[in-house]
């Protein structure tokens, strides 16, 4: 069974291209799945190592949608929001980080009724990550949690700070990108999502709070 097919159910649908923006979590599965299938593949997917990458992305995500675990903290705490919110995640297929991270955004979100989630591809318009830049730099994933009037309430994103902090060291010690890749692939692996949660969970209380 498809991604797409796990998380919207059983039935028939046509994979096709849509607008990379004002996407929800089922579109933007399509919009996965179509890079992955295109002949010939559009750009940077042209290139083999991010096919390679967006290929390894879509079983990771998948496994987190199956297999991953919300904490009883952050389904209490995530349930306490009374008022609408609007989640905006900013991503791209290519990105090890989101792969590990964005279903689990989207299962905490799935929580309560009052969230909407969108996602948009960075490197397409509306290029909104130029607005929520991470020291200078179009880190993704990003997500930007907002009221019901568009109003910025938080910010996350790239990583779960322990995560970002073995990234940093890993650069200051000149480790190659192989390793960098291998070793944050490894923390993910066996963080589970937890670090995530908990940044998240503080994230939410804070803005109920307000």
């Amino acid at each position: 069974m498809t991604l797409s097919r796990l998380l919207c159910g059983r039935g028939h649908y046509l994979c096709i291209r849509l607008k990379m923006h004002h996407m929800d979590f089922h579109r933007y599965l399509l919009v996965f799945e179509d890079i992955l299938h295109a002949s010939p593949p559009s750009a940077p997917y042209d290139n083999a190592a991010y096919l390679d990458y967006a290929k390894l992305n879509w079983s990771r995500m998948s496994r987190w949608l199956k297999k991953g675990v919300l904490s009883e903290v952050v389904v209490e705490t995530v349930r306490r929001i009374n008022a609408p919110q609007h989640w905006l995640v900013i991503t791209e297929p290519w990105c090890g980080d989101a792969a590990h991270t964005l279903p689990f955004i989207q299962l905490i979100a799935q929580q309560n009724t009052h969230i909407s989630v969108e996602y948009e591809l960075r490197d397409s318009p509306p290029f909104r990550i130029e607005k929520y830049l991470t020291n200078g730099s179009k880190s993704i994933p990003k997500l930007i949690i907002r009221d019901g009037k568009g109003n910025d309430l938080a910010t996350w994103g790239p990583r779960p700070a322990a995560c970002q902090q073995l990234y940093d060291q890993l650069k200051v010690e000149g480790a190659d990108f192989e390793t960098q890749k291998v070793a944050l692939q490894n923390w993910y692996n066996a963080d589970k999502g937890q670090s995530l949660q908990q940044e998240l969970c503080e994230l939410i209380a804070e803005v109920v709070s307000h």
